[in-house]
């Protein structure tokens, strides 16, 4: 009789809006754990911890045998698409994806700039935005193609003189010195959907720094300066309740955003307990709750409209612009959001992101959804598996052997 097989190795998933990367990992163990699939991998698992030292026996006494899973770079709560996932030994190669390129999809809402470059933070200031059309976005796409030098954003989890960036942002003191610019590249960025002013559902968060935040932001992002002194002067005070500040509630920003590193250890049991977790581009807190009701409300375009946000022309409210972008490790969205905003002589913030390739794991081709989670081991079982096997017979593979999969990426 031929032993029972042990399934292991790499796979990814579709992670869905409004929970992190480490609750993701949870809900994987959570099936598992239980499950026929991995009896064996529980079974094999116990033996080899049955002959280890004493010692380390000894300290792992009191630890419940769980299923292996680690990830390898994580997305923020905001974000949804693919994230890989290694199970057991699997776990020791998820350093191989940290350094590939990478495909996202990400809206930037202009007008508006704040602490995170995204929508969960706080306004710091408003900007002209009607004079923004898709053809000076599409010329300003320019300078971001290529080899380029990106300076990361202020929440970011980049030591500076032994601290985190995101430790002095958040206890509002100012950084050493300027943040340095990294090089990345971007291997090609496109414009998927050209959003007018009225015409979407993307909104500018609520919540307005503080003015002691804002002095503080200032010194590191020059948004003033960026602009000029011409009609697109940055407006930095105002009220939260000014035009087109319509989040419903604001965002919990508690948890650090840190970089492109990897998960192995098994994730903490319960929800509530979230500990921080490293970030990819475009990531941030992980105990960030999404509003639906609110994240997909019709803004009124007429609704307390700014007259020093105008600019020239009719203004239904701010545009925005989905893009298409292929990039290398290191690569922060949201500051190409943030520098994209400034280099149309507005702001901008991004307002969605989805990777939807990372490596050879493409969305809608080779990637498990997260619902067949809860549809039962029938379900998620006999994909996971094939997924692992696939995995398994390319990784053996010599590396002039190994192809992308074939077929056309499905739009989303």
């Amino acid at each position: 009789m031929s032993a029972p097989k042990i399934v292991e190795g790499v796979f990814a998933i579709n992670k869905p809006k409004s929970i992190s990367s480490a609750q993701v990992l949870r809900d994987l163990q959570h099936a598992f754990d239980p499950s026929n699939l991995f009896a064996p991998w529980l079974h094999a698992e116990k033996i080899r911890r049955a002959t280890e030292p004493g010692s380390q026996r000894q300290r792992r006494k009191n630890k419940r045998i769980q299923v292996k899973v680690g990830h390898g770079g994580t997305l923020d709560p905001m974000a949804t698409g693919v994230l890989i996932v290694g199970v057991g030994r699997g776990t020791k190669h998820l350093h191989n994806f940290l350094n590939c390129t990478k495909t996202y999809e990400a809206t930037v809402l202009f007008g508006a700039a704040t602490d995170t470059y995204d929508v969960v933070g706080k306004i710091l200031g408003k900007a002209p935005y009607t004079h923004v059309t898709r053809t000076t976005v599409e010329e300003a796409l320019k300078k971001f193609r290529g080899p380029i030098k990106q300076r990361p954003p202020l929440y970011s989890a980049l030591r500076m003189d032994g601290k985190r960036l995101y430790e002095y942002a958040r206890e509002g003191k100012e950084i050493p010195r300027e943040i340095e610019e990294r090089p990345v590249t971007t291997e090609s960025i496109e414009i998927r959907e050209w959003l007018p002013g009225g015409s979407h559902k993307h909104l500018w968060p609520e919540a307005e720094a503080a003015k002691e935040e804002k002095d503080v932001a200032d010194k590191v992002l020059h948004l003033g300066a960026s602009l000029g002194s011409t009609t697109n002067e940055v407006q930095t005070s105002g009220n939260p309740s000014d035009a087109n500040n319509i989040h419903g509630k604001k965002r919990r920003r508690d948890s650090e955003p840190e970089d492109d590193e990897l998960i192995t250890t098994n994730p903490a049991a319960k929800r509530q307990e979230t500990s921080p977790e490293p970030v990819m581009s475009g990531a941030l807190q992980e105990d960030l709750k999404i509003d639906e009701e609110s994240s997909s409300a019709t803004p009124d375009p007429q609704a307390g409209t700014q007259t020093s946000l105008r600019g020239q022309g009719e203004d239904n409210g701010p545009p925005a612009v989905k893009l298409s972008m292929t990039v290398t490790s290191g690569f922060y969205v949201r500051s190409l959001c943030h520098d994209l905003g400034q280099a149309v002589g507005s702001l901008g913030i991004m307002s969605e992101l989805v990777r939807t390739r990372q490596a050879d794991f493409v969305l809608d081709r080779n990637v498990l959804e997260y619902e067949d989670l809860s549809k039962g081991e029938d379900v998620w079982a006999p994909k996971v598996e094939r997924m692992l096997d696939e995995w398994e017979e390319l990784a053996s593979k010599p590396d002039d052997e190994v192809q992308a999969p074939e077929g056309p990426v499905q739009s989303r």
